[in-house]
């Protein structure tokens, strides 16, 4: 049984949410976000939370069940708060700035990495080693954080490269004499 899946989601105040042919849309200050609803789960919207409850006792359905409610979850917190990712570069010449709707990376590569910045995500770089992203589609944050990062991981022995904020890189020694 999920733990997750028996917890209703609280919609805070100034936030609608309404089930209209499979879509659940969720209306808060931030913006509107919509997600297509599953087979498997029974979700319903009454006073000021959203249920979700599996459609019968199946392995199928009692594992959808935990990660629609977490889905539904994203969508309440994205249109309140919002979500954002931090990247930190390390390494000589690593550079990033925002030129317009594009983010100019220089990464130790001949040319300049140009990213271009899908609808509905705010970058900013408050330093030239920093990129900050934010949006209020969790999935599309992690997704571009994850693309600029891939550029260039960090490395085990100096730990130059792109890293989320907080991450911790396990460092190898080096040869000893």
């Amino acid at each position: 049984m999920s733990r997750i899946g028996k917890k209703p989601v609280a919609i805070p105040g100034g936030v609608t949410a309404n089930i209209d042919n499979g879509v659940l849309s969720v209306k808060g200050p931030k913006g509107t976000l919509t997600m297509g609803l599953s087979e498997l789960v029974n979700y319903t919207v009454e006073d000021g939370s959203i249920a979700v409850k599996p459609v019968d006792q199946s392995k199928k359905a009692r594992s959808h069940w935990g990660m629609q409610r977490t889905l539904v979850s994203n969508l309440v917190a994205g249109v309140t708060e919002g979500f954002s990712k931090v990247l930190e570069m390390k390494g000589v010449g690593y550079r990033a700035q925002m030129q317009g709707k594009t983010l100019k990376l220089q990464l130790g590569y001949s040319h300049d990495v140009d990213i271009a910045v899908p609808e509905g995500i705010e970058i900013k770089t408050p330093d030239q080693t920093t990129v900050e992203i934010s949006g209020i589609d969790k999935q599309k944050v992690g997704q571009l954080a994850a693309e600029i990062r891939r550029w260039r991981k960090p490395e085990p022995y100096k730990g130059k490269g792109i890293k989320y904020r907080g991450e911790y890189i396990f460092r190898k020694e080096g040869k000893k004499k």
